[in-house]
């Protein structure tokens, strides 16, 4: 599978070309001490390898394409402090590239002044291109391995082409593989076991980051870790949209939204469901929540391929729109940005806001999430409700179909 995803690549860019993909470093935090290594995700999805300072290559000539990996020698010394990494054959093995195509990272800056050269024209072509992703989230953000990279072959090479694969690497990523849609699926197994256990474990008079420690607790027995800051937001912390002190006590007769999801093999989910700490819904909790959660269905139902972002969020929009009138709380249609504001999905996979081309439809095999909300500061009630969707011809799949979402589910799992 990992091959078939760099044949895709390949043929997504031109001929006489290199594509170089950094698996990334961990960053320093203070004096000796590192971030935990976060690996590059474009890298992780061409070789499945994760594992700091490595870098694959991806040489297409006008007739054939190959794909080299150049890694770290195993170091006895490091070995005995941070253990060893991949030895040449596993890499070959895991990535499944040729092992005499695996090299020493050292020899890197050697192979590709060869391969921008006319002395390997015989083997490739004369290559003037060099793919990479050079995206950057804003000027703000410091420059990325490759954009750092790039900077040096230019000044090398003045007439090797820079190019961007971003979007490439995003349309390929928007479409999951059977393998891809199999690790997401076990990401929302273990969010439901979570969730459930955030449940066994709600109580009014809680601080919503002893309830939140319950869900961390399930990740650390299976071995994971959350794939974004967990949102554990009571009361009208619910209404704030990327709430994440999780400090707060738990108010009698207060609604807890659980916003959260968890990794597994780097791929994400991202699930949120809102609980009544009581255990029961007020009259008014269940009549805003019935509201949202029939958009969250509708919404499922009316997701397909081929069409636009744009057409989906409009439409929950709509919906949202509709229900907050006949809860009385707006009158006009421009009013409902006081009770909702944010977009109805994204694309979910190796990121929680996953890469995708956004101004095209919709393809069949991406996963959406599917979350529409209403918050209402003044009555201090926040409710979402997501849910992680494959997008299929014939009926979407709804991949965390088995986390409860219906009032007497949860009313009675509460009770019990």
């Amino acid at each position: 599978m990992i091959d078939l995803r760099r044949s895709r690549y390949a043929e997504a860019v031109q001929d006489q070309s290199l594509s170089l993909f950094f698996s990334g470093h961990a960053p320093l935090r203070t004096a000796d001490e590192f971030y935990p290594f976060t690996v590059n995700r474009n890298f992780y999805y061409l070789t499945g390898i994760d594992q700091e300072h490595v870098v694959l290559v991806i040489a297409k000539g006008a007739n054939q394409v190959k794909s080299f990996l150049f890694i770290e020698k195993i170091d006895p010394v490091k070995a005995l402090w941070d253990g060893a990494g991949l030895t040449f054959e596993e890499a070959a093995q895991q990535a499944n590239i040729d092992i005499e195509n695996v090299r020493d990272i050292d020899t890197l800056d050697t192979f590709i002044a060869q391969m921008l050269s006319t002395t390997r024209r015989a083997l490739f072509g004369a290559i003037d291109t060099v793919y990479m992703d050079l995206e950057r989230l804003n000027e703000k953000v410091p420059a990325t391995e490759p954009i750092r990279y790039g900077t040096t072959l230019k000044e090398l090479y003045p007439y090797v082409q820079l190019k961007t694969n971003q979007m490439i690497l995003a349309e390929l990523r928007t479409v999951k593989d059977e393998t891809e849609i199999h690790e997401m699926k076990k990401a929302i197994a273990i969010t439901k076991v979570g969730l459930d256990r955030i449940m066994d474990h709600l109580k009014e008079g809680r601080y919503e980051f002893q309830v939140e420690a319950e869900y961390n607790y399930v990740l650390n027995l299976h071995r994971t870790s959350p794939s974004f800051g967990t949102i554990a937001a009571s009361g009208k912390n619910a209404t704030i949209l990327h709430y994440r002190d999780n400090a707060s006590a738990i108010e009698p007769g207060s609604l807890v939204l659980f916003d959260l999801g968890c990794f597994s093999n780097h791929y994400c989910s991202d699930i949120t469901r809102t609980y009544p700490a009581s255990g029961t819904f007020t009259k008014r909790q269940k009549d805003v929540y019935e509201t949202v959660l029939d958009v969250n269905k509708k919404a499922i139902d009316y997701l397909k391929p081929g069409m636009t972002l744009k057409e989906y969020n409009d439409y929950g929009k709509m919906l949202l729109t509709e229900g907050a009138k006949k809860l009385g709380l707006i009158k006009e249609d421009a009013e409902i940005i006081k009770y909702y504001y944010h977009s109805l999905g994204h694309f979910l996979g190796l990121d929680v806001h996953d890469v995708g081309n956004y101004a095209k439809p919709i393809p069949e095999g991406a996963v959406i999430t599917v979350e529409p909300g209403l918050y209402i500061a003044e009555e201090g009630i926040g409710i979402r409700i997501e849910d992680d969707i494959m997008v299929k011809v014939g009926g979407n799949i709804n991949l965390s179909k088995d986390i409860i979402k219906e009032v007497k589910d949860i009313e009675a799992y509460m009770k019990k």
